[in-house]
């Protein structure tokens, strides 16, 4: 298994924080967001990392060369990073999407045990990590799911259906990595591609029912978007146990 994140972008929700550093390399707590994701792949025994960059690309390519990584960590450039949305980062990876791998939104910080719990999921093309809670708003990237499968996933779905939200992480295995780069080469035929999230591809893939999901309700995950969420970030890693020291 190898794992993919998508951090091309700046952060500009973040603003003055990400004037000169993509968000990733935003401290959380003790240590840049994009640390805490690589000690926990590497924990899980995920050394083979790809990472999408764009803003802040040479400080961040820099960085990332210094960590004692056993196989070193790959990077690959989005030159439309400021023009375009995740969709396009995932195409730009599309060449590492031979065999089974990890996708994983460069934004989305989790214990250990999250990412555990996704790979020992059933194995399907694709298995979505999701999380419940009793409301949801209009930045929560909704699921609809019927038991365990996807119905839908977007952040326009009606309230009264949903009873999930996407957590940023998902995994592809056998026919997945194929059905998904086919997915990616058919959207980029589109300029509208460039503004889409590869979430609207995931949710094109459910009706064929090709995609899952893996609760992973109760254990310890934050997106950071804005410096509210960098700030509940920080505050709720400190309690987390499960940290490998690279």
């Amino acid at each position: 298994m190898k794992a993919i994140i998508l951090s091309a972008g700046q952060g500009r929700r973040l603003l003055p924080l990400t004037e000169n550093i993509p968000k990733c390399m935003l401290q959380v707590h003790d240590r840049p967001l994009i640390r805490w994701q690589i000690e926990a792949l590497t924990r899980c025994g995920i050394d083979d990392i790809t990472v999408v960059v764009g803003f802040g690309a040479d400080r961040l390519e820099s960085w990332l060369a210094g960590l004692p990584v056993p196989h070193g960590v790959r990077t690959l450039y989005n030159p439309f990073f400021a023009s375009s949305d995740n969709l396009v980062s995932c195409w730009v990876a599309r060449a590492e999407m031979q065999q089974d791998f990890l996708l994983l939104n460069g934004d989305t910080l989790f214990e250990v045990a999250v990412l555990q719990r996704l790979l020992a999921a059933s194995p399907h093309p694709v298995t979505l990590a999701s999380d419940a809670k009793d409301r949801y708003d209009d930045d929560d990237m909704k699921v609809i799911r019927d038991g365990e499968r996807l119905i839908h996933v977007g952040k326009k779905l009606p309230l009264d259906r949903v009873n999930a939200e996407s957590i940023g992480m998902m995994t592809f295995r056998g026919d997945g990595p194929r059905l998904f780069r086919e997915s990616l080469e058919r959207a980029l035929r589109n300029p509208q591609a460039l503004k889409q999230w590869y979430l609207s591809l995931i949710d094109e893939l459910a009706q064929s029912g090709a995609v899952w999901t893996q609760s992973i309700q109760g254990l310890g995950w934050a997106e950071v978007d804005s410096p509210a969420d960098l700030e509940r970030a920080s505050r709720q890693v400190a309690g987390w146990s499960d940290r490998c020291q690279i």
